[in-house]
């Protein structure tokens, strides 16, 4: 599969499942919500802590599962992961980039100091993922 076929696909999605390497080598799994930009990298707001940002810092790769709504057809999205800094102050970049991760997904918030407030209490971050290769089926 190409791997334009493949984001061409997840374009039409804002869900998937987010695979990441465990320290023991094991696969561990997010369900997450997603957006492409407009080079084709895959942006995920995280959690500074959690299990996923943890296992990328270690090993910055991931894949990217997208289903159908059938389940019928899928994609598997091979990346390279960067991360972005931890939101640390309201009108850092790293919030400014979850503004547009936000209105890319869901649209306008109702309170954007609330919400640029919340990011660096919730100790949020942007993954990027640069796509490598992809797989799946997209054809039944």
């Amino acid at each position: 599969m190409q791997i334009s076929d493949a984001i061409e696909f997840a374009r039409d999605h804002v869900n998937g499942i987010l695979i990441t390497q465990k320290r023991n080598g094991r696969p561990q799994s997010s369900n997450i919500s997603f957006h492409i930009d407009t080079d084709d990298r895959i942006l995920i707001s995280v959690t500074d802590g959690r299990a996923k940002t943890s296992n990328l810092r270690r090993t910055p790769t991931a894949s990217l599962h997208v289903n159908r709504e059938d389940f019928w057809a899928y994609a598997v999205i091979e990346a390279d992961v960067e991360l972005t800094p931890v939101a640390a102050e309201p009108g850092d970049d790293t919030v400014d980039q979850l503004v547009a991760y936000y209105r890319a997904v869901a649209g306008e918030h109702d309170n954007w100091d609330e919400y640029r407030a919340a990011m660096v209490a919730d100790k949020r971050l942007l993954l990027k993922l640069k796509p490598t290769h992809a797989y799946g089926m997209l054809h039944r």
